[in-house]
């Protein structure tokens, strides 16, 4: 049996901010923001094209509210546009303060990944349904 397909693929994902992963002031590191936003990505893309992907272009990345040591952060990936073997997805970064409840859109962003065949060559990927 298979499950329904939602109109826009999408992935989520929860990460927790440790001190490991914070600058001087207690705040996120924009790389750790990225790496997470592109895990997001290649999952969502992965789980689309059945097919091994790699990030082609990471574009348009807005940090917008810094992200606190002890915060959570909920990534959501979507597939927004297809192309023959690329996948555009845009991720959006929530940061949540788990006392509070508190939620904030913290930082955007836009990722073409692409879709590999077994010799490391682009391939096709399906359709974006309408």
């Amino acid at each position: 049996m298979t499950e329904p397909t939602s109109p826009l693929p999408e992935a989520r994902l929860l990460e927790m901010v440790f001190p490991d992963h914070t600058n001087h002031l207690g705040t996120l590191f924009g790389g750790q923001a990225l790496a997470w936003m592109d895990k997001a990505a290649f999952i969502v893309a992965s789980r689309y094209a059945r097919r091994t992907v790699v990030t082609a272009r990471s574009e348009e990345v807005n940090f917008r509210v810094p992200v606190r040591k002890g915060q959570l952060v909920e990534l959501v990936a979507r597939i927004v546009s297809v192309g023959r073997s690329s996948m555009h997805v845009e991720v959006e970064m929530t940061a949540e303060d788990p006392l509070t409840g508190d939620r904030r859109v913290c930082t955007t962003g836009r990722f073409v990944m692409v879709a590999l065949d077994s010799n490391g060559s682009p391939t096709h990927v399906p359709a974006l349904a309408p």
